[in-house]
């Protein structure tokens, strides 16, 4: 998968974006930086579309741009040339998909049925779009599709939004979101950054979905632990459970049974998807310790931020 369609992966949802004044695009752009959403989808339906793009571009040069609603070779190339970093499709033209690969463009052309995936492969492509996703069949359209395409990823958008983002994002095949419900149109025409940014925002926080599971309790010894524990089933009627490092009181405290990590203990956060959380903590500033990275069987269950919080450590889990 090529490294620019990597790094949409794991910001998760990628606003497509109509601009029908140039002016708009700085502004814009910066509302979705700070919403958490570095990246945008330009479409080439208006006559903006080219001059907005090469502003994004340039006052913005982390930012992911790119060109949707491509149709020609042509377009092709002014969005490039303009500063886009990825272009996008409606439908699978082959001809406009064998130009950007010869000039190395990423693309992610737009299918709906098994035939268009097909050409896609035929044409050497791992990752499409599926467009216009609900209308075309959804989420259920995509799994049943896809089957028999075991290499194949989709990026569908058409009728995505808050409601059903995650549904979309936790079938694997998925590789991102497109969607527009963050950047409307009245919002845009009437100035309104600081709403674009509220819900970029809350599209970030709703897909990561991060939340406390368990906070770990540092004790001196076994002998205090258990006493603790004994303490909350006494109070609380939390259950304990005991395991080889640690007991468990019901489901909120994890009481150690010698002091571990952070001066009082850690706090263990939630999230729907540990990449794109780590990914997202890091945008805003926060480093990880690498060594820390728990994976089992394949899948990515925990690692711990650097430094501690109030006294506590702090790592993400799994749900």
């Amino acid at each position: 998968m090529n490294k620019v369609i990597e790094e949409l992966g794991l910001i998760g949802i990628v606003p497509v974006i109509a601009l029908d004044d140039a002016k708009d695009a700085k502004p814009l752009a910066k509302a979705l930086i700070d919403g958490g959403l570095p990246c945008a989808e330009v479409t080439f339906r208006t006559e903006a579309a080219e001059e907005s793009i090469k502003i994004m571009a340039k006052e913005f040069p982390e930012m992911i741009v790119g060109a949707g609603t491509v149709l020609t070779p042509e377009q092709a190339d002014r969005a490039m040339n303009a500063g886009a970093k990825f272009i996008v499709s409606p439908g699978l033209n082959p001809k406009v998909v064998k130009h950007c690969i010869d000039k190395g463009y990423p693309i992610i052309p737009g299918t709906s049925n098994p035939s268009d995936v097909e050409v896609a492969i035929e044409l050497g492509l791992d990752v499409v779009k599926f467009f216009p996703a609900e209308a075309a069949g959804g989420l259920a359209m995509i799994k049943a599709m896809s089957a028999p395409y075991t290499q194949m990823k989709f990026m569908p958008t058409g009728g995505i939004n808050a409601s059903n983002l995650k549904s979309y994002l936790d079938f694997k095949k998925i590789v991102c979101c497109g969607g527009s419900w963050m950047v409307k149109k009245d919002l845009v025409a009437a100035g309104n950054f600081e709403e674009i940014t509220r819900l970029t925002r809350e599209a970030v926080d709703t897909m990561l979905d991060l939340k406390i599971k368990h906070v770990g309790v540092n004790m001196a010894n076994e002998e205090e632990a258990f006493e603790l524990a004994d303490t909350f089933k006494k109070v609380f009627n939390f259950e304990p459970k005991n395991g080889n490092s640690s007991i468990f009181s019901d489901t909120a405290f994890e009481i150690m049974k010698k002091p571990g990590r952070g001066t009082h203990g850690h706090i263990a956060i939630s999230t729907n998807y540990m990449d794109r959380a780590v990914y997202h903590l890091e945008k805003r500033g926060f480093k990880f310790e690498e060594a820390s990275r728990v994976v089992k069987d394949g899948v990515f269950k925990a690692i711990y931020l650097e430094g501690e919080f109030g006294g506590y450590a702090i790592h993400l889990a799994t749900k």
